[in-house]
């Protein structure tokens, strides 16, 4: 029988995001250090049988909400297999990803048709210099491939998430009107630092408010983490599945402080 999840300040937790990989073929700017990242050894990696199998576990215990997530997850090898494993789990009403869109083009229709339900693009600018520079060397018109690629797959609602870096009125206002005549949903992300704790409720979604939070996070390396900006993670191969579950649950905190131990591109966002 189904369950639900509630954390000690009667939260209800029913949408969980997976991190599949920490790797991404691109370098935005605001993700990546400079000086290049340290990434997860193969074998640290969780299989997608180890994510099914939690997956499921959650799934009877009250999540009814999916997010894949990276790193950039279509890098990962075989995801759209993983994506027809998730979407057989009787429970998830709401498969989706997180992608930068660089190989929608080429896996929106497969996706689509394993049973993936919605896609968030990341989309900080249609300036192609701009993209390039945010992105360190990244090609928008990839982007843009893909967007018209998840259209033709029948993707819907479509959204773009752009991280706000105090870009010029006029870049915005670009960005709006593209995603208006394409039939895109923007929503604005005010940029974060884990380390600092600075964080804050997204434009147009439900995401940095902490008194509603109902999500924990699945790592590609098996920690399950209560709080994006929070240092607290069980590791479901160390403890157990159930019990790095329940744990987490239960430690869920109050509100975000700081993040030391991670970085966004391997937790998420």
């Amino acid at each position: 029988m189904k369950q639900s999840m509630y954390d000690r300040f009667k939260r209800n937790i029913n949408y969980l995001r997976i991190s599949v990989t920490d790797r991404c073929n691109l370098r935005c700017t605001y993700c990546m250090p400079s000086d290049g990242i340290k990434l997860m050894h193969h074998d640290d990696i969780l299989s997608f049988e180890e994510i099914e199998a939690f997956t499921r576990l959650a799934v009877t215990n009250g999540i009814n909400k999916v997010r894949l997530t990276g790193g950039e997850p279509l890098v990962r090898k075989g995801i759209v297999d993983l994506v027809e494993k998730l979407a057989a789990i009787e429970g998830i009403k709401d498969l989706s990803m997180t992608t930068n869109g660089i190989l929608l083009d080429k896996y929106a229709t497969d996706l689509k048709s394993a049973g993936l339900n919605r896609v968030n693009i990341s989309l900080d600018t249609i300036n192609p210099d701009r993209y390039c520079e945010l992105t360190r060397n990244g090609d928008i018109d990839e982007v843009f491939k893909g967007i018209k690629a998840a259209k033709s797959a029948g993707f819907h609602p479509i959204k773009i998430n752009a991280v706000l870096m105090g870009e010029p009125n006029d870049e915005l206002l670009k960005l709006e009107s593209f995603c208006q005549k394409n039939q895109l949903d923007l929503r604005f992300i005010h940029q974060m630092n884990l380390q600092n704790g600075e964080f804050s409720k997204v434009e147009g979604g439900e995401g940095g408010n902490c008194s509603r939070c109902n999500r924990i996070r699945l790592l590609a390396n098996g920690d399950v983490k209560p709080c994006l900006f929070s240092d607290l993670a069980y590791n479901i191969r160390k403890l157990g599945p159930e019990k790095a579950l329940n744990i987490a649950i239960g430690n869920k905190p109050r509100t975000g402080t700081f993040n030391r131990s991670g970085e966004f591109y391997n937790i998420g966002g």
